[in-house]
């Protein structure tokens, strides 16, 4: 699994600097002032230098909403009962949900995955079922999972991406989560990895109160005193404050970016299995975009870690992979705009051949 994880790594090349450039200058050259489309116009020239060329196509996207349990619910962090995450699961598989309608307006294709749901599902079932155990252990009185788990998740991440691209092509792929407590192994993570206080980094997840909020966050420093995280072992901050469905979301943005597919990833959730993967590959950071700001606390801080600009803010605490599929929309506008407005150079060609022809 650490050889398949290590190797995912390896084959992630830089971007195409001579379309990057390429990019830029046809952007600077357009007939509208310059810089005024903002960040549509840096996703558009990253998305060019990703694939090579200056009229990108965002024909095949795919969504995955990773899914998996948290032990840790026993600790009272979340408004919802574990019994959901299932039942969502198959909500997704029969197009009910928040992110099928969503996805399916973009344009997207959207499959879950099971990493770690408490639940037997039937193997027939039409999902990635890459199931690590049944929900991790409660990090309040023990790790979250073994290492071997943490390195088992990414892993599964990489694979789901490969047998995507074996079913056909594959040209954008966005993460997105599904798990009962979710929120709470995420802030632990931004928090191993900055040192930032907890408090400043927990928010209310499914809607919790005052009361529940303050035990959340207690629960939080108690796990990061107990196992000591060490921010410089991303598996090892995985493995002993994170989650199954993290580690999978982790391994998406590697496989994708090993296979020079760019990765638009969703929120809180999703962004804290961005940043695992960033923090173990660095280079995956060049293929990732941040699709929006969710209302969860410690959102800014991953961003502000990986230096990520988010492309939208609407208030989102879904998850699910909603925030990325409104954002695939933008980027498929983004393409457009590097390739399809005109330059001044070719606005007064054609207008002097109008001139000439009158």
């Amino acid at each position: 699994m650490l050889d398949q994880i290590e190797k995912s790594i390896a084959a992630i090349k830089p971007l195409n600097e001579e379309v990057y450039a390429r990019a830029n200058r046809r952007l600077a050259e357009q007939a509208r002032p310059a810089g005024s489309l903002g960040i549509l116009e840096t996703a558009s020239a990253r998305l060019a230098a990703i694939f090579g060329t200056l009229d990108v196509r965002l024909t095949h996207k795919v969504i995955v909403t990773c899914a998996g349990d948290h032990g840790v619910t026993a600790e009272g962090v979340s408004l919802f009962p574990p019994e959901v995450t299932p039942q969502m699961v198959f909500n997704f598989v029969n197009g009910g949900a928040s992110i099928n309608v969503l996805g399916r307006h973009a344009g997207a294709r959207v499959k879950a995955a099971d990493l770690g749901v408490n639940y037997d599902f039937d193997p027939d079932l039409p999902i990635f079922h890459k199931k690590v155990a049944k929900g991790t252990a409660n990090f309040a009185r023990v790790p979250a999972m073994y290492r071997k788990q943490a390195e088992q998740s990414v892993a599964a991440g990489i694979e789901i991406v490969n047998e995507l691209m074996a079913e056909g092509p594959m040209d954008m792929l966005g993460t997105g989560d599904m798990g009962i407590g979710n929120t709470t192994p995420s802030s632990a993570i931004i928090a191993a990895f900055s040192g930032i206080a907890v408090d400043k980094l927990t928010g209310r997840g499914t809607g919790i109160d005052d009361a529940a909020l303050a035990n959340k966050i207690r629960v939080i420093e108690k796990a990061l005193q107990l196992h000591r995280p060490d921010p410089t072992d991303p598996l090892d901050v995985l493995a002993k404050v994170g989650g199954f469905e993290i580690g999978g979301l982790a391994g998406l943005v590697i496989g994708a970016a090993a296979a020079g597919i760019p990765v638009v990833c969703d929120g809180f959730i999703a962004t804290a299995g961005s940043l695992i993967a960033c923090e173990l590959a660095p280079a995956a950071k060049a293929y990732l975009f941040a699709s929006h700001r969710s209302v969860e606390a410690g959102h800014v801080f991953m961003h502000e870690r990986m230096g990520l600009e988010p492309l939208l803010d609407l208030k989102f605490r879904l998850g699910e992979g909603t925030g990325a599929a409104v954002a695939m929309e933008l980027l498929d506008a983004a393409t457009r705009v590097l390739c399809d407005i005109k330059t001044f150079e070719e606005v007064a060609i054609r207008n002097a051949q109008k001139n000439q022809s009158g």
